[in-house]
């Protein structure tokens, strides 16, 4: 299997990094409804849910806050710079994805800025892959799935579309949803190469019980993205793969859904977009290879709240707002990055070193380097030893610069956030089995977090002095034929205590999680149930750090994260074209909280028929 854990695609067997992969079999057979679930059993990633399936998750890889972590669309850097909340508004069901990669550490000089703790790569079906695929779920509190997905062909032209959506009433009140999503991929191919056009819409509107507030627990938010890429792939000896890409964001939030004070100013707007330019090239030669890339990057956004304030406002279109609202306030900057790797083998060892060059409007250096350095030495066949070390960068979000609110001050005086991170672990590998292990350090300077001190009632954004984060990791995979067993686990260590301020995300990571996996195929004596699976995932986290306790919408005290156990199933069988499943989420019905103040759902059991031909 082909990852792009460097500048150029590589197999996974070769990598120099600890890579991570989701397959499609994986995903097909999961309880998973949504991406974040499914992210949520790999190893070392943290989701914190607040909405449940994908309204709102919030991504974090190995100790990273979820604005440390880079998301990519089929190679293409869809990273919001509102706010991490948003960076997994996908326009793509589950039913197209092929595969998932995950990064573990950083990436700044493959990916550039933001790729700080890690990058998951979400790669969708090949355009004109000939399989349609039907699917009707239906469940508790008015669970509701439906999705199509198809693959033709004609003539030169390869095609891939997707339509799908969901809904429920909510689990407890203010927690209904719906949610729509529409993706188009296309390839036309010549003999000089091939044009590769991706699109997609997302629509989300969501109750938010006390997702950023619990003093105000009547929240709900209304979200809208479209994307566009368009990249030329090359055939032949000059690899040059140029891509243009863009993307819009609207997010409509309401702290008061319903009735709201005499205080209250009004909904927040913001309107948030991408363009950015990007071209690779690969050479390869008797001295190894050589990669180099460059990004252009502009990222804008219009507001009522988040930026500097306009000169004369402007109206969000009234399919947004319906009320004559206004942007009142703007904010924009430019990012260029040159990023260049060589890579040497020499019999069993492989050397690849690079680094990022990046210059930014909203930085005072003209150009700041981060170099990074990737050794692997294959010490028998089936034997693999590596390290990294790695320096890498976040800028702050236009919330961490800019948002002001009843219980939140941000602070536009932000500097970047900054990181060495090294790392070393073995990889074996076996012809049913595989195995690693890794140890890593992240040494992190001004990094960025919410922060609320004693004798304060606000968060205020501010860069901390140093946060390093020690950490371990193991894995080992079993699988023969349809049987498959997986047991993960992470150790996270942060070397700053929030003795004297409460952290709202920094210092809030996981200690401990355990992500055990079951596949077992069944067999039963029945004529529509003759042949089917059985698959089922095991979670423990413990999570370090607490929260603001509110009972009533009346402050309790400061409370730990409680450690908790979950499990999901799910049972399937397949008569032809067709396939019959039933599923549940916290099969133990487990209380807990991923994020202060919103407690996620029990027990949920859903049902539902997929048709494949």
């Amino acid at each position: 299997m082909v990852v792009s854990s460097r500048r150029i695609p590589v197999r996974h067997s070769e990598t120099q990094r600890s890579v991570q992969i989701v397959t499609r079999r994986q995903i097909a057979e999961s309880a998973a409804r949504d991406l974040a679930s499914v992210l949520a059993t790999v190893r070392s990633v943290d989701i914190r849910h607040r909405g449940t399936f994908g309204m709102q998750s919030d991504l974090g890889i190995r100790g990273g806050t979820f604005d440390q972590s880079l998301v990519l669309l089929n190679g293409i850097n869809v990273t919001d710079p509102q706010t991490g909340h948003h960076n997994l508004n996908l326009p793509v069901d589950l039913m197209s994805i092929e595969r998932i990669e995950v990064l573990h550490g950083p990436a700044a000089r493959i990916f550039g800025p933001n790729a700080f703790s890690g990058a998951v790569n979400i790669i969708t079906s090949e355009p004109g892959d000939s399989r349609v695929n039907l699917s009707l779920t239906g469940g508790q509190h008015r669970f509701g799935h439906a999705g199509a997905s198809a693959g033709f062909r004609s003539g030169p032209v390869s095609n891939h579309v997707s339509l799908s959506g969901m809904a429920s009433d909510g689990y407890i009140e203010n927690t209904d949803f719906r949610t729509g999503n529409l993706f188009y991929h296309s390839r036309v191919g010549w003999e000089a190469g091939r044009l590769d056009l991706q699109a997609g819409y997302q629509e989300k509107a969501f109750g938010a019980n006390s997702f950023y507030t619990p003093r105000f627990p009547d929240q709900y938010e209304h979200t809208r993205t479209g994307f566009l890429s368009l990249r030329w792939l090359p055939e032949g000896r000059l690899r040059l793969t140029p891509a243009v890409y863009w993307r819009r964001h609207h997010d409509r939030f309401e702290l008061f859904r319903h009735e709201a004070p005499d205080w209250y100013a009004g909904h927040n707007y913001h309107r948030t977009d991408i363009a950015g330019l990007t071209v690779n090239w690969a050479h390869s030669s008797t001295f190894g290879i050589f990669s180099a890339g460059i990004d252009l990057r502009h990222e804008y956004i219009l507001s009522n709240v988040l930026g500097r304030p306009l000169s004369s406002p402007r109206p969000v279109p009234s399919r947004l707002a319906g009320n004559g609202a206004e942007y009142t306030h703007s904010y924009s900057r430019t990012g260029m990055s040159f990023m260049a790797e060589h890579t040497v083998t020499i019999g069993s060892v492989s050397l690849s070193g690079g680094a990022l060059l990046f210059s930014s409007t909203d930085l005072d250096t003209p150009v700041t380097l981060f170099p990074g350095v990737d050794a692997a030495w294959q010490l028998t066949g089936a034997l693999r030893w590596y390290a990294t070390v790695n320096r890498t960068l976040r800028l702050p979000t236009f919330t961490d610069l800019f948002y002001s609110g009843p219980d939140n001050l941000g602070n536009p005086e932000l500097q970047p956030e900054e990181a060495v991170s090294l790392e070393t672990g073995f990889k074996l590998q076996g012809n049913t089995w595989h195995a690693d292990i890794a140890v890593f350090q992240r040494r992190g300077v001004n990094m960025i977090d919410w922060v609320r001190r004693p004798d304060e009632d606000i968060w205020r954004s501010e860069n901390l002095t140093k946060v390093n984060v020690t950490g371990f990791e193991a894995g080992f995979t079993f699988a023969l034929a349809q049987t498959t067993l997986s047991a993960q686990y992470t150790y996270l260590h942060s070397g700053k205590q929030s003795g004297e301020f409460l952290s709202n995300y920094a210092l809030d990571h996981l200690t401990h999680k355990i992500d055990l996996t079951l596949s077992l195929p069944l067999r039963l004596p029945l004529p529509l149930l003759r042949q089917g699976g059985f698959r089922t995932n095991l979670t423990w986290q413990d999570r370090s750090g607490g929260y603001l306790h509110y009972e009533e919408n009346a402050f309790t005290g400061i409370r730990p994260f409680e450690p908790f156990w979950m499990a999901d199933a799910r049972i399937f069988f397949d008569n032809g074209p067709s396939r019959v499943f039933a599923e549940a989420s916290n099969l133990w019905n487990a209380r807990y909280v991923d994020i202060g103040n919103v407690p996620q759902p029990g027990r949920w059991v859903r049902a539902g028929m997929e048709i494949r031909f």
